[in-house]
């Protein structure tokens, strides 16, 4: 097992002042008010210090949140009493605060984290927007938008195990406790193990912690759920590289490789999920890339692409994210990489599979770059379940309904007798919000779903109505269909 950064009592020490001061996800957001709240989210900690100084700052709740959000100086008598029972000694002797010339500073990030569920505290390294400057080789990621966003797209069955691949201080695993009886937790870094198993007991939680690279430690055994927020960020292979973002392999390949890992790892029916990025190589789509690895699993999977950026774009992000400013020949040898492998952007995505057990399996690669919900991940599971039945139904001899959420969005332009349908789109103001051109029989086809007759009643319908032939237009309209179901457009009635 590894060894925590704390011991179990000073644990229960820290933790004992972190709830007497309040210092929650609620507490912190009512003591700074909406607006300096919005101030902290966007990483104005000179704003978020203002508000404390005119509300008083100098209570225990105010102190840790100038201490640790927002990486200021305090006295150390006021964080002396900000830990309360636990003390200043010890939070210096644990290395969570420093000395300095004119008080005391963090020297780790402590932040107060929830979800619908319930509040958590994670330990991790500071970021370089509280700390300018580059961050350690071994660098320990704290609460970052890839690790929010993992968390809102996964799945939440009630499962008996559940793996949480390179796992750095432990948020996914954090929300896996919520619904799994055990997690497992593996990281190439022991140093991150070490603060993984320090938020576990922060939180009244227990993980096995297994060292080694991905999915190495647990070779041979099977999960429920498996989530990863791997290194993916792409370029060559380096040896002075950053753990947390950089894997050591060439170019996507991490990416590749733990979704060709994702079917041994998953027992029956389980789910795996995981972040990525993947390259837009010249000459070829991208869409065929990312499908060609799902399509090697033989599982359900679903990739849905939500951003992508330019090489320029992408390097400044990752080097500004590690704190690394100054560095023209950094950038120089990652942009020249690029231009060496013919990369015209860099694709960030969320990959999901399931392990249904069917002989059939159904692999969509698509892009969502349009607004969604923040909270997808019962939108993924009911992807998987609709695909299910779509593959398993007799279309035909089913009544479908319209989605509530749908709506119908049209453009037109001014003609000689008056307006000229341009467009018709069925979109959705739910899930992903998917949008779909279509044409004026598919229109009909979907007013037509109120659930009281049967799709093939409809298609005889609207075969007389558009003098088509009944059996051609269930050859074009069965798989339409399947697909509108599949995206949530049309329900089972």
């Amino acid at each position: 097992m590894t060894d925590p950064l704390l011991s179990p009592d000073q644990i229960s020490g820290l933790r004992a002042a972190l709830r007497d001061a309040n210092y929650t996800p609620s507490g912190v957001a009512d003591r700074l008010g909406e607006t300096a709240s919005g101030a902290l989210g966007r990483g104005e900690f000179l704003a978020v210090r203002h508000t404390l100084r005119e509300r008083g700052g100098d209570d225990p709740l105010g102190t840790l949140i100038e201490l640790f959000p927002t990486g200021a100086t305090v006295s150390e008598k006021a964080a002396d009493r900000a830990f309360g029972a636990f003390g200043l000694a010890e939070a210096i002797s644990t290395g969570l605060v420093e000395k300095v010339d004119d008080g005391v500073r963090a020297a780790l990030d402590l932040s107060p984290y929830g979800d619908d569920d319930g509040d958590w505290w994670v330990l991790s390294d500071l970021g370089s927007d509280v700390r300018p400057g580059p961050v350690r080789a071994d660098h320990v990621l704290g609460i970052g938008g890839a690790s929010v966003t993992l968390a809102q797209s996964t799945v939440r069955p009630r499962v008996g195990s559940a793996l949480d691949l390179g796992t750095g201080c432990g948020v996914q695993a954090l929300h896996l406790s919520r619904h799994s009886e055990a997690v497992t937790v593996t990281d190439l870094s022991e140093r991150a193990l070490r603060f993984a198993a320090t938020n576990a007991l922060l939180n009244g939680f227990s993980w096995e912690a297994l060292a080694g690279d991905m999915a190495s430690p647990v070779a041979g055994r099977t999960f429920d759920l498996v989530v990863s927020n791997p290194p993916f960020v792409v370029g060559p292979s380096r040896r002075d590289r950053m753990v947390y973002r950089d894997s050591g392999r060439e170019g996507d390949g991490i990416c590749s490789e733990l979704v060709a890992a994702l079917p041994s790892l998953l027992n029956p029916g389980g789910y795996g999920q995981l972040l990525a990025n993947w390259l837009h190589v010249e000459g070829e789509p991208w869409e065929e890339r990312v499908g060609g690895w799902l399509e090697a699993t033989g599982l359900d999977a679903h990739a849905v692409q939500r951003e992508a950026l330019d090489p320029a774009g992408y390097v400044a992000l990752w080097l500004r994210d590690a704190g690394e400013l100054n560095t023209a020949q950094r950038t120089d040898e990652w942009l020249e990489w690029f231009t060496e492998n013919r990369i015209d952007a860099v694709g960030f995505g969320l990959i999901s599979v399931h392990a249904s057990g069917s002989g059939s399996p159904v692999v969509r690669v698509e892009e969502a770059m349009q607004e969604h919900d923040t909270v997808i991940g019962p939108e993924v599971a009911a992807w998987f379940s609709r695909v299910d039945f779509v593959r398993g139904a007799d279309l035909l001899n089913t009544r479908l309904v319209a989605a509530p959420s749908l709506r119908l969005r049209q453009t037109a332009s001014m003609g000689a007798e008056g307006w000229d349908v341009d467009q018709q789109i069925l979109a959705l103001e739910s899930g992903w919000r998917w949008a779909q051109e279509v044409d004026p029989v598919t229109v009909a086809l979907v007013g037509g779903c109120d659930g009281s007759v049967t799709l093939a009643d409809q298609l005889t319908v609207l075969a007389a109505a558009y003098d088509a032939e009944p059996v051609a237009l269930a050859t074009v309209a069965i798989p339409l269909v399947g697909r509108l179901v599949e995206r949530g457009m049309l329900l089972p009635a």
